[in-house]
């Protein structure tokens, strides 16, 4: 896995990559945010397929019934 250090272009290995937090500054992780957002929310308020309802309700009921047994 390759990372980017936040303050330069300097490639960092998932090895060496300091285990402090975030990479991503308070300003770069709100944009990104907003722009996923921007991205998704039409999908959101799109009606879900018929088709689709119906597997997730058997999913959700098939779950159910394997957490309960």
């Amino acid at each position: 896995m390759l990372l980017m250090s936040a303050n330069s272009n300097t490639p960092l290995s998932a090895d060496s990559a300091p285990d402090h937090g975030p990479i991503l500054d308070a300003r770069t992780r709100l944009r990104l945010g907003l722009q996923l957002q921007a991205i998704y929310e039409p999908v959101l308020n799109d009606v879900l397929d018929p088709r689709l309802a119906e597997l997730l309700r058997q999913l959700e009921c098939d779950r159910d019934q394997t957490q309960a047994g």
